[in-house]
């Protein structure tokens, strides 16, 4: 039995990290596979478990080497996610999720068209400007470049499977654990997870 692979994307700010990690408390069988990044840890973070820092010139050497799955290069930094985790943790009948931008769920939306993508929109474009500001860590000018770009981001949602509106948290959270839940409930699913059980329930009774 495979595992099923979910995708989650939006725009900077749009609080996906913050659902991503909700979701995981509340829901069982889930792995987030760790992506490979060659940006600096920044305080409270720790390698192999937010990220796996990597320095850059390692990190081509694995696109070279075939070595991701997806990978991107966002604000000047690459993000990258490893193919043989995912594909190990799918065979263990696992279900995997994705934590990444539209360009990378672009290319396993390629390697895997099965993936169910999702993409996270904020309510509006003044919460998210708010949102990018309430960081604390930018300049004015580095915050409407940031929304600038969060806006040719949101255009890509077109391509995805669910839209989820993160206005009130809770809602969001409940949409997206939704998602997972209906799909693991498809019959192609629920025939291989319970093959035992459901052969028995129709198998005649012999009198």
């Amino acid at each position: 039995m495979s595992g099923l692979l979910f995708v989650v994307s939006a725009a900077s700010g749009t609080g996906k990290t913050s659902l991503v990690k909700a979701l995981l408390e509340r829901v069982s069988n889930l792995h987030v596979s760790v992506s490979h990044t060659t940006r600096g840890q920044r305080p409270g973070e720790l390698d192999g478990v937010h990220y796996h820092f990597t320095q850059k010139e390692n990190f081509l050497k694995l696109v070279d080497q075939g070595g991701f799955i997806e990978y991107a290069e966002v604000f000047g930094n690459y993000y990258g996610t490893a193919q043989a985790t995912v594909k190990e943790q799918l065979a263990k009948g696992h279900d995997v999720l994705l934590e990444i931008d539209w360009q990378g769920a672009e290319q396993v939306r390629k390697l895997f068209p099965e993936s169910i993508q999702i993409f996270i929109l904020p309510p509006s474009q003044f919460d998210l400007r708010q949102r990018l500001s309430n960081r604390g860590t930018d300049s004015v000018e580095v915050i409407e470049h940031r929304l600038s770009c969060a806006v040719e981001d949101m255009q890509q949602f077109v391509n995805f499977d669910y839209v989820i509106i993160n206005d009130d948290f809770n809602k969001a959270l409940h949409d997206l654990e939704s998602v997972i839940t209906a799909n693991r409930l498809v019959l192609t699913q629920q025939s291989s997870r319970h093959q035992d059980l459901i052969q028995k329930l129709i198998t005649p009774v012999e009198s």
